[in-house]
């Protein structure tokens, strides 16, 4: 038995850790934030909207009057591991749907008319995957479950330094919240369930974590025309995530480690840094179209982990490449109370072929994305906006050289959102 568990344990086992980012757009960082940022994919450097801007260009803050903004956003992702390669099943996760709600506002410093303070935080309503019983190969079956919640907030500061030129700053707060089980099971009886319990990975009691960083921007006019954007976000630096372990809710017996002692063991596990340029042309007083690139760190973060305790260190190897993201934005004013938007985005997946077979618990596999939206003027005040996205399946297949070949990981998504913004 625990010769053919052998082929998809090990790699299972090195999974467990990263169902962050199951919920998975660029990676696991969403493309953008509230109903503004979707409706152009992201495409928003040079061409800020919304006071989500504190987010991803903090010097934006300038450029969009003073205003607050509510947004919620319906984010329904679908996930698959396919393990029929190995003679077992699909599984497909349970859990369809989160809520990401964001806020923001931004209002003048004192009486000055060249710099602005305001903010803006979203989260993420305990993502992660569902995974019921499933037959992995004959005789072993496997489960999964994970929640991550996510939280960050901007406080941020612009500054109008010359007539072109707007500089922006931001302090990124972070927490976030991580729970996860996993366990594979031998079928003793041949009865299709599994009995006894020949690995397992219980951290469902779950952990927390704050973290830091700074967001750095600038937006500079060429013409009346052209702006071009730019912005630098630093590694989210968190504390370590603590989990208080019974004896053998760490249990590789699959394997010949054995259940794992009580005690308290520790997960480091920060975000990337990225960096991003645009460009925004107006090209007529209707007409805009936006355009991004963006380069996304995976490799510094998301390469090797590793859970420490008094069992010792559990290495893992994610494999996470570095990723490169372009984004369009299209935008027609129809009359001064309506404007319609359009998107594009496209990332490679940080997950190849040589590495799927560690990932089969976070497919951040997605690749391309369509986005559509508007918003409405209600009055001299208020505004609505909305957006849809849809996300296709993008598949990667496990390697033949990897522990776990012809393993299939699976990632498609689609979101609903609203904005509710106030212009003061």
């Amino acid at each position: 038995m625990k010769r053919k568990c052998s082929i998809v344990i090990i790699p299972l086992a090195a999974l467990l850790f990263f169902s962050t980012s199951a919920f998975a757009t660029n990676g696991y960082q969403l493309i953008g934030i509230g109903s503004y940022q979707k409706s152009l994919a992201g495409a928003v450097t040079a061409f800020p909207g919304s006071n989500m801007t504190a987010v991803t260009n903090p010097a934006g803050m300038l450029r969009i009057g003073h205003r607050a903004d509510f947004s919620m956003e319906a984010f329904m992702p679908d996930r698959s591991t396919d393990f029929t390669a190995f003679g077992g099943g699909i599984a497909e996760s349970n859990s369809e749907i989160y809520g990401i709600p964001a806020i923001g506002w931004n209002g003048p410093v004192g009486s000055r008319d060249d710099m602005v303070f305001g903010g803006g935080m979203y989260g993420t309503s305990g993502m992660g995957v569902d995974y019921s019983s499933t037959l992995m190969q004959p005789s072993v079956y496997w489960d999964g479950y994970s929640s991550i919640a996510f939280w960050q907030m901007a406080p941020s500061l612009a500054w109008q330094a010359s007539e072109k030129l707007s500089l922006g700053a931001s302090i990124n707060i972070d927490f976030q919240q991580v729970s996860f089980q996993q366990r594979m099971l031998a079928d003793s009886n041949g009865d299709g369930q599994g009995d006894i319990v020949i690995n397992n990975f219980d951290l469902s009691r779950g952990a927390s974590a704050f973290g830091f960083g700074l967001s750095l921007g600038l937006l500079y006019d060429f013409n009346e025309m052209v702006t071009f954007g730019a912005s630098y976000k630093s590694k989210q630096f968190f504390t370590d995530l603590e989990y208080q372990l019974a004896h053998g809710d760490i249990d590789m017996s699959a394997f010949g480690g054995g259940p794992q002692p009580a005690g308290t063991y520790t997960l480091d596990l920060d975000f990337p840094q990225q960096a991003a340029v645009g460009i925004a042309v107006h090209v007529t007083g209707a007409f805009s179209v936006a355009a991004d690139v963006k380069w996304i760190n995976w490799s510094d973060t998301m390469d090797t982990l590793a859970v420490s305790g008094p069992g010792g260190n559990t290495a893992m190897d994610p494999g996470w490449d570095d990723q490169v993201v372009f984004a369009l934005g299209l935008t027609y004013k129809l009359n001064d109370s309506f404007n319609l938007r359009a998107g594009f985005n496209y990332g490679e997946s940080p997950i190849d072929t040589a590495s799927a077979a560690n990932n089969m618990l976070l497919p951040a596999v997605v690749e391309t994305h369509y986005t559509v939206g508007a918003d409405y003027k209600l009055d001299d005040h208020w505004d609505i906006g909305f957006h849809y996205m849809y996300v296709p399946e993008n598949t990667v297949t496990a390697g033949p050289a990897t522990s776990a070949p012809g393993v299939k990981i699976a990632l498609s998504e689609q979101s609903f959102g609203m904005n509710l913004g106030y212009r003061f």
